[in-house]
């Protein structure tokens, strides 16, 4: 199996390459900070290029679909619209916070961990984890939460970790959704789906407020 992992739901961003053999897992990575998603097409080559494979051997595109940075997971899943409708490539899209707990995990954090996410409006995504070598268990699925209920979480010595929190949380864990991570994830999976069904996940209620009318000038 060959994935092509996309991963931009934060600041740093990052494309992948995971291939998969009968004796190993090999992942081809490029990341980078900020920068526009006009880059994105140079990573994906990049990441090609490191594997050694051209587009047409891709078997799969795994998506992270955050929540995170709203214009770059879009982004992320019109690379993959465009690839399946092309190539016929199968699609996964794949909870960016599922990645980050991975991470978690492979990074060594065990125990109770609260993974959070700016959501801007002075809101954050908040799931809450526990975690050990084998495995990790969800104790409270994805969901807003305000600024202070974090701050009480923290207080209280809970372990806070996710992307850009240094500025909001003093000794909150840096960390970031990696799309070799992602790709890893998806090898074994079989929920493929047509690339409409790819959706980023946010959890506000979408509001639309009626233009009023014109005015109508004597």
């Amino acid at each position: 199996m060959k994935i092509l992992a996309l991963e931009l739901s934060s600041s740093q961003r990052s494309v992948a390459v995971v291939q998969q053999n009968a004796h190993s897992t090999q992942a081809a990575e490029v990341i980078e900070t900020g920068g526009k998603a006009a880059k994105l097409f140079e990573m994906i080559e990049r990441a090609l290029s490191q594997a050694g494979l051209e587009r047409e051997q891709i078997d799969c595109l795994a998506i992270g679909l955050g929540p995170g940075s709203y214009n770059g997971i879009r982004a992320a899943i019109a690379v993959a619209q465009g690839w399946q409708l092309a190539a016929r490539t199968r699609l996964l899209g794949i909870a960016s916070v599922e990645c980050l707990v991975q991470q978690a995990r492979d990074e060594g954090f065990l125990g109770l961990l609260n993974v959070v996410i700016d959501a801007q409006r002075n809101e954050f995504y908040l799931a809450q984890y526990e975690l050990d070598s084998e495995r990790s268990a969800i104790l409270s699925p994805l969901r807003l939460a305000t600024l202070a209920e974090v701050q009480v979480r923290q207080a209280a010595g809970e372990r806070i970790a996710g992307p850009d929190l240094e500025q909001r949380f003093e000794g909150a864990a840096s960390l970031f959704p990696r799309a070799s991570v992602l790709g890893k994830l998806a090898l074994g999976r079989t929920e493929f789906v047509s690339g409409d069904q790819l959706e980023p996940i946010y959890l506000r209620d979408t509001n639309f407020v009626k233009a009023p009318p014109p005015r109508i000038l004597p």
